[in-house]
């Protein structure tokens, strides 16, 4: 079961959210706010998988909100507005739903939350001190950290790419992140993360692993600065 909250400067909205939550029995609602920085203080203090978060709020915007959070839970945004859905999902919100959306669609959406956390949940669960798991089609393939030089995403799928094969598994950027340790792998780029034992040589702008130049984003340079 996911646990969600909901934020939406209007009453209204909230209640509409409520009464089709209702009716879906794979995800609880543990609270609802009208303030999204009364939501932000609440997230501080719970564990939160799931955020539907409106668009247009007077203080400050749902996606300025998520940008805001460090280790942002699945998002879907509620919006009256579709002119938000590429900047949307170029965050990684898992669903769009535009204002008045029927039961229907909203099942849909939250099928979709259900679909990426339960992934999630099945790739970190095997992951251990030395190695992961990579999910390929149907199998679960056993790669031992060392051997990961960097993994890049290419559309809904990530390569891993390793020293003798590379592997392709259905995941976002941010479900990689979260499967490779922070101790190990550094994200240079919106679609590269590297492992920090295979850097071979750096300048500003690139990052070499073995013979691979694999670029360094201008949002990401701190991060390799913070490693050497």
């Amino acid at each position: 079961m996911l646990t969600a909250v909901a934020i939406d400067d209007e009453p209204v909205a909230l209640e509409v959210i409520k009464s089709l939550a209702s009716k879906i029995n794979f995800i609880n609602f543990a609270a609802y706010f009208t303030n999204a920085f009364d939501a932000a203080q609440y997230l501080q203090q719970h564990n939160i998988d799931l955020i539907f978060l409106d668009i247009k709020m007077p203080d400050i915007s749902g996606i300025d909100f998520l940008k805001s959070l460090p280790h942002p839970p699945l998002v879907i945004f509620t919006t009256a507005y579709s002119e938000h859905a590429v900047q949307s999902f170029e965050l990684d919100a898992t669903d769009y739903l535009l204002k008045p959306f029927s039961q229907a669609r909203f099942l849909k959406a939250c099928n979709k939350a259900y679909e990426k956390f339960s992934l999630k949940n099945k790739i970190n669960i095997s992951t251990g001190p030395n190695h992961i798991f990579i999910k390929t089609g149907t199998e679960q393939i056993r790669v031992e950290l060392d051997d990961i030089l960097y993994a890049e995403s290419k559309g809904n799928y990530m390569q891993f790419v390793l020293q003798q094969i590379k592997l392709t598994s259905r995941l976002t950027m941010n479900e990689a992140e979260d499967l490779l340790p922070a101790a190990l792998f550094v994200r240079i780029h919106r679609s590269y993360i590297i492992a920090k034992k295979h850097i071979l040589k750096m300048s500003k702008s690139s990052v070499w692993i073995g013979n691979m130049e694999l670029p360094i984003g201008n949002g990401f340079l701190k991060n390799i600065q913070n490693i050497t």
